[in-house]
């Protein structure tokens, strides 16, 4: 047996809040976490967009039913949910999703653009983040990685090199059941590799965004 690749265009949706005009002064990429779809995902932002803030909610490229088939049956659930990448294949969805992310900034950021961008990613979206603003090659000013990590597999060196004139925001709720002791302490010993110093606001609270830490985000 012999594994195949091949290339192909793809059409694939992303949701977009606010307006993008000459007084825009800010775009914030926001990247949702696992099982999550990005039109759902960018209400959360909806006191960013209402601050002038021009939203943009890429979708992870694989969709599935967020239960199993006999789950469904009972339940009459159909909800679907979105991944960046699974452990299948990781490094062609990886590339995939790039490819994918670059587009949508070559789409929607004017060329003349000034104010400032941010990329935000949520959960697992903090890991697809981070590798876009390592390996997309765009411009960017801040990197907020929200219940969520640097991937412990990247080029810590290049990543130094794109990041260190970057201001990097980590974000977590104290009661996350999903970044317990064990995991802050990789994050502190990923950043001590990466050789950076990442600003981090905590908050009471879980695995979720609150719209008082969003304001913090909006006017730091």
């Amino acid at each position: 047996m012999r594994e195949q690749s091949l290339q192909f265009d793809y059409k694939s949706r992303y949701y977009t809040s606010g307006n993008l005009d000459s007084g825009t002064r800010k775009i914030w990429f926001v990247l949702h976490g696992y099982g999550q779809l990005a039109k759902f995902f960018l209400h959360k932002f909806n006191i960013a967009s209402d601050a002038g803030v021009y939203i943009i909610a890429p979708e992870g490229l694989s969709k599935f039913y967020l239960e199993d088939v006999t789950s469904r049956a009972r339940s009459g659930n159909n909800r679907v949910g979105a991944t960046w990448m699974t452990r299948e294949n990781r490094i062609m969805d990886i590339e995939n999703y790039i490819t994918y992310l670059n587009q949508i900034y070559e789409n929607e950021v004017p060329r003349e653009f000034e104010g400032e961008i941010s990329i935000l990613g949520f959960s697992q979206g903090a890991a697809t983040a981070s590798r876009w603003a390592v390996d997309g090659n765009n411009l960017f000013h801040r990197l907020i990685l929200w219940a969520g990590m640097i991937p412990p597999d990247m080029n810590f060196e290049k990543a130094h090199e794109i990041l260190k004139d970057k201001k990097v925001i980590a974000v977590y709720g104290k009661n996350d059941p999903y970044v317990s002791d064990e995991r802050l302490k990789e994050v502190t010993s990923l950043n001590d590799r990466l050789k950076i110093d990442p600003e981090i606001i905590d908050f009471e609270g879980g695995h979720e965004i609150p719209e008082e830490v969003l304001l913090r985000l909006l006017y730091s």
